[in-house]
Formats: C-alpha cells, sequence, structure tokens
C-alpha cells in the first residue's frame, strides 16, 4: 500500500495570482482516478510547461491533517488545509466513491458544506460525491448526474434526486456534478476555460492523451438495455455482460454468477426485453463498438477485438445485420455530427 505525501503548499504570493482556486473533500473510499482526473487538468493548466506550480490554478485537500483518507484502491492522501473559510475558493469539490460508504456520515463535513453553500460557493460532485451533496440537503431542486450504472440505485437510496444518467456531467446554476472518471477530466476543463480560457483547458487534456473536451450533453457510454430493463436478474446479468465484452461469458456462466440457471435467465430475458440472454450480450458487444466507431480513431480490428469478435469482418457481418451499415459506414455517418 502506498501513502500519498501531502501536497507542499504554495508561497502565499504565488497563491494570490490564481484565477482558480478549489477546495477538495474527500470521501472514505472515494474514486481515485475522478480525484486524479479533477486535479491533473488543474495542475496542468496552472502553470508554463509541466512544472505543476500552483500559479494560474491552487488547490487544497481539506481534513484533518492526522488523518488520511482511503480510497477505494487502498491508496491513502494526506489533507493539506483544515476546513477552514470556504470562501476562499471558488470551488468546493466533493469526491465520493462506493455506494456503500455514504452510511457512514460525518457532521463535519455536512457542515462544511451547507456553511459552503451559505456563502455561495458552488459545490461539485464527483462520482458519488453528488450523493453526499444530496444526503446533505444541497441538491434539493437541482439535477444531479449520476452514472447509469447505479441508476436505479440511487433512485431507491435517495428520494427526491433527480438523476441524470445520459450525459457526462451536468451543470445547474451553482451545482455541478458529474458521473465519476473520465468525465471528471472534462468537468475540470470545463471549469479551466470557464476561469483561465480555452488553450489551458486544451492543453491540458491534451497532456493527458484526451483528444478533446467533451461537453455535458456528451451521452454516457452505455446501451440502451440497461434503461429498460427492471427485472433485477436481467440487469445485472446486462452489467456482466458489459464487464465482459472482450471474452463474452457462456450463458450458464452468467446463470452460475447470478445463482440462477439457464432456463430461468432464457424466461427473464424474453419477458423483460423479448430476446434471448445471447442476443442481448450481440446487442450489447454491438452497441459498444458502434460507440467505439463513432467516438474515436482506433482501428476497426482493435474495435472488434475488444468487443468480442474474431475480427474485423465478424464485426462487420454482424453490425450490418443489426443495422444495415459496415463499420465505414458507421464512421462516415458519424463525421458530420463531430464537425
Amino acid at each position: 500500500m502506498t501513502i500519498a505525501r501531502p501536497l507542499r503548499a504554495q508561497p502565499r504570493q504565488e497563491r494570490g495570482t490564481a484565477r482558480l482556486s478549489v477546495g477538495f473533500v474527500l470521501l472514505p473510499n472515494f474514486t481515485l482516478c475522478a480525484f486524479a482526473n479533477f486535479i491533473d487538468v488543474l495542475r496542468l493548466a496552472a502553470d508554463e510547461g509541466d512544472r505543476s506550480r500552483q500559479i494560474k490554478c491552487r488547490w487544497e485537500v481539506l481534513g484533518d491533517a492526522r488523518a488520511p483518507v482511503r480510497s477505494s484502491c487502498g491508496i491513502l492522501i494526506h489533507p493539506t488545509a483544515p476546513f477552514d473559510d470556504p470562501a476562499r475558493f471558488d470551488y468546493i469539490v466533493v469526491v465520493g466513491g462506493l455506494l456503500g460508504a455514504l452510511a457512514r456520515r460525518s457532521e463535519t463535513v455536512d457542515a462544511y458544506l451547507k456553511n459552503a453553500a451559505r456563502l455561495g460557493v458552488p459545490l461539485v460532485g464527483l462520482c458519488t460525491g453528488s450523493l453526499a451533496l444530496h444526503r446533505a440537503g444541497l441538491m434539493d431542486g437541482y439535477q444531479c448526474c449520476v452514472s447509469w450504472y447505479h441508476h436505479d440505485d440511487f433512485l431507491a437510496q435517495f428520494e427526491g434526486l433527480r438523476p441524470v444518467s445520459d450525459r457526462i456531467f451536468v451543470v445547474d446554476r451553482d451545482r455541478l456534478t458529474c458521473s465519476g472518471g473520465a468525465s471528471s477530466a472534462h468537468l475540470a476543463a470545463f471549469l479551466v476555460e470557464r476561469h483561465l480560457g480555452r488553450a489551458p483547458a486544451t492543453k491540458s487534456l491534451h497532456i493527458m492523451m484526451i483528444d478533446e473536451a467533451a461537453m455535458g450533453h456528451t451521452p454516457q457510454p452505455v446501451g440502451a438495455m440497461e434503461f429498460k430493463a427492471k427485472d433485477p436478474i436481467v440487469r445485472r446479468a446486462l452489467q456482466l455482460m458489459s464487464e465482459n465484452l472482450d471474452v463474452p461469458l457462456p450463458v450458464t456462466e452468467l446463470a452460475r454468477l447470478l445463482k440462477t440457471n439457464k432456463k430461468t435467465m432464457e424466461r427473464r430475458f424474453q419477458a423483460e426485453l423479448g430476446v434471448s440472454p445471447l442476443n442481448a450480450y450481440l446487442d450489447v458487444r454491438l452497441d459498444h463498438a458502434l460507440y467505439l466507431l463513432r467516438s474515436t480513431e482506433r482501428s476497426i480490428a482493435s474495435i472488434a477485438a475488444e468487443c468480442g469478435f474474431c475480427d474485423s469482418s465478424h464485426l462487420s457481418r454482424m453490425l450490418k445485420r443489426k443495422t444495415g451499415l459496415t463499420p465505414l459506414a458507421v464512421r462516415e455517418e458519424a463525421l458530420p455530427e463531430a464537425a
């Protein structure tokens, strides 16, 4: 297990030149990826070259310096500043992670966030950080971006939430929320562009090997079937399919993992979606292939391999059978939208 060293505070005169300042609140079992993507966009925009000085942007991790916060992968992050005046930041960013960890509430964190809201400091929720804001009563009347993967879980556990799970982030007045992962980098770039301009935002994303900034209305990469299905067995099976694209699992193995049998799965898929589990699995793989064809420049062969097809010819045959289009035709259709 690696323990991250505390970030060294910058000299006061250097911090005073910052045009964008962010305070981070890390919740127990937060997602390291969401935090790292967001803060790296700030870091790369803050200075010339790759020197990482907090000049144009500054940031602090808030909390008790004696109590590091454990991420969901076990990495520990030490706070660099206490919960003091939130008004010294342009944004307070709450980074969440594992859904079960939200059961452990912190009165200190809730009080700090409520004080920030009273002072008019915009609040940002990354991953399940948006749910911590909702739990503190700070999302009433606001739209809230959540991951498609936990859409129904959020509705079941958080009454009154207005979830949006078909976009990568949502900006609703002074509440900004995103589904986590790579979308955190895009939300951070949105804020960098707002405060520093487009060039620093583009520079950050390019250094991070992200081709271009995505807007909030960009859809989350997910097929439609997950939203249609209400049967819990079918939904969990579709999630397993989405997690095992390159080497598709046999239906009997899916049934075993879900503690049911093949006949029961086939009956429930037919009743819920009107297709067999095998055909549903093919649709999930083809939906992901369509997403990659439209949104990336990766070779057709590599996309075919990632989506569990023998080769590009196999993908082409299956795709044409479903959509009437070849992979090249799909890309040509997507070009006007990207222009």
